[in-house]
């Protein structure tokens, strides 16, 4: 059974970096499409970052340049590194992986997801 537990969240003022760890069970971080979403309250769940199986990467516009998404293969660990964060990425961060080589931002192609871990930032 496929196990994702999320850590890192915090709350930090603008400007800050966090840096998100999503440690698997059942699972393992270099074999499929793996990512990060973000719900903010009364908004929709949406794709911040993946990283596919051979390590090519997507951002969200709104992150690029400032998130970083990584694995790493012999702690069986994903990352996301985010920098100069604003409070418009305050949000709960979930990290989603899926049995898929290819990647994208579409919820539906994540089977398995963690519970979350919030992330504030205040002005």
């Amino acid at each position: 059974q496929v196990q994702l537990v999320e850590s890192g969240g915090g709350s930090v003022q603008a400007g800050g970096s966090l840096r998100l760890s999503c440690a698997p069970s059942g699972y393992t971080v270099s074999s499929w499409c793996m990512g990060w979403f973000r719900q903010a309250p009364g908004k929709e769940r949406e794709g911040v970052a993946s990283i596919a199986s051979l390590t090519s990467t997507k951002y969200a516009d709104s992150v690029k340049g400032r998130f970083t998404i990584s694995r790493d293969s012999a702690k069986n660990t994903l990352y996301l590194q985010m920098s100069s964060l604003q409070p418009e990425d305050t949000a709960m961060y979930y990290c989603a992986a899926s049995r898929s080589y290819s990647c994208g931002f579409g919820a539906a192609n994540f089977a398995f997801w963690g519970q979350g871990t919030q992330v504030t930032i205040s002005a």
